[in-house]
């Protein structure tokens, strides 16, 4: 498990990191006065890759919470944060 977890780390530097390109594109779109569309695709495309490193950090954690409730019965407190960080994420 913890190369799992190295591997994942290091793939969601690589996409921020790739986002942060995203940003720094847009703002530079911006001071260019490019056209508003372009700069709303790119918005959507940030959009999108950055909702992608959500959603692989809730499956991580999910998995990581459920298999700690599975071993410690009683553990109610972890579906509910489970709950509550996905409606965080669909926001």
């Amino acid at each position: 498990m913890p190369g799992d977890r190295e591997a994942i780390k290091q793939d969601l530097i690589k996409r921020l990191r790739r986002i942060e390109g995203q940003v720094r594109g847009l703002q530079r779109m911006i001071e260019e006065e490019s056209e508003c569309g372009q700069i709303l695709n790119q918005v959507a495309a940030a959009r999108s890759a950055l909702n992608k490193v959500g959603l692989i950090m809730f499956q991580h954690h999910s998995r990581e919470c459920i298999a700690r409730a599975v071993v410690q019965e009683g553990q109610e407190g972890s579906i509910d944060e489970i709950v509550t960080l996905m409606g965080r994420l669909m926001k």
